[in-house]
Formats: structure tokens, sequence, C-alpha cells
């Protein structure tokens, strides 16, 4: 009930009387996009002038279902500084190819549009946190980890 105003019944006075009282809820505040197709890529994620890490993923692939909130979890906690591009490799396989994706989940670090870094396989929230906040804070050229 985004900005809805609800009307509650006060049960303590003999006159039914109303009052009013603003209820809102926020999304969240972290950029979560679906890649569509390789213009989408270059246009969200090479042209990006936000960091984007890219979730190269399955959805048969259990590793990739765990990996899924632990990472959207850290993208929110970064409160815009970072956005997730999530690439389903059956549906994009070219992506998936010009990123030497050869088993998922893997996820890719782009910046200015290069290839900062790389993770492979499922990983635990720390390492995570860790792997973006370096990835984020880090204004050196391109550095690969496997």
């Amino acid at each position: 009930m985004l900005g809805r105003t609800l009307l509650l019944r006060n049960p303590y006075f003999a006159k039914p009387s109303l009052y009013f009282r603003n209820i809102t809820v926020s999304s969240p505040t972290y950029d979560i996009i679906k890649i569509q197709s390789t213009d989408d890529f270059k246009a969200k994620v090479i042209n990006s002038k936000t960091p984007v890490v890219v979730d190269f993923f399955a959805t048969w692939c259990n590793p990739c279902k765990l990996l899924t909130p632990r990472l959207e979890s850290i993208i929110s906690e970064n409160k815009g500084k970072v956005i997730l591009a999530k690439v389903d490799i059956d549906e994009q396989t070219d992506l998936a190819l010009d990123y030497e994706v050869s088993s998922v989940p893997v996820l890719v670090a782009i910046k200015n549009g290069k290839v900062q870094q790389r993770l492979v396989g499922l990983q635990d929230t720390d390492k995570l946190r860790k792997w973006i906040t370096q990835f984020t804070s880090d204004d050196s050229e391109v550095n690969v980890h496997n």
C-alpha cells in the first residue's frame, strides 16, 4: 500500500469516529535488472556509469538458486553503488559464450565497460560482500580473479 490512506475505526469512543493514518511501504533501493538481449546487455551493462555485477545463471541450477538471495542482499546493502544484472544462460547463449561461461553460477564484475573481476561457483555471504566491496571501491584496471 504505497502512499495510500488507511481508515480505521476507533473503538474507544462512544461515537464512532474515524481518524486517518498514513501507512507507506517503501521498495528496496537497489537495482536488479534482467538482461533480455545482447543489445540490452550493451545498453544496461557495458554503457553503465555504475559498476555492474553480472550474474550468469540457469533456472535449473540449484547453486544459482542459493546464490541469488545472498547476492541480492549484498547489492541492497550497497544502496545504488552497484547494479545486479541477471543473465539466464539458456536464453542468452551468445552472451554466455562471449564471457566464457562454462559452468554456473558465474559472477562477472564490470566497470566502465571492462571486466574487472570474476567469481565462479556458489560463494558464502562474507566472501561475496568482500568481493563486491573491493570491486566497488577499487579504481584499478582489469584485475581478473577466479
